[in-house]
């Protein structure tokens, strides 16, 4: 499992819509790219997203993640993001459209 940087490409299953990714923490980078710690995926912003219609909200934000931080790897006490990250957004119908890692911004750091 490779881990994130903030490069990062992490999309809504629409495809379109995609997270505006950040961190706080600049200790560990990749190439010079600062590597995402918990929290960072989650309550991003979702541009571009595709999904819509008259009764149809488009994913506009990433909620918590419920998979792909690390159990080994922490940095200042927070695990690192790994490229299964996954979580739900908020788009329609509530409670079935999740984000995904389509790229995770490095190809040379992994976690076994």
């Amino acid at each position: 499992m490779k881990i994130l940087t903030v490069d990062a490409k992490i999309t809504c299953k629409h495809i379109t819509g995609v997270a505006q990714l950040f961190t706080p923490q600049n200790l560990v980078t990749v190439n010079g790219r600062p590597v995402l710690i918990k929290n960072d995926p989650e309550r991003k912003p979702i541009t571009g997203c595709a999904n819509l219609g008259p009764t149809i909200k488009p994913c506009t934000m990433t909620l918590n993640a419920t998979a792909g931080y690390s159990n080994f790897v922490r940095i200042n006490g927070r695990s690192i993001c790994l490229d299964t990250i996954t979580g739900l957004t908020d788009g329609t119908p509530p409670g079935t459209v999740q984000y995904i890692v389509r790229n995770p911004g490095q190809s040379l750091v992994t976690e076994l």
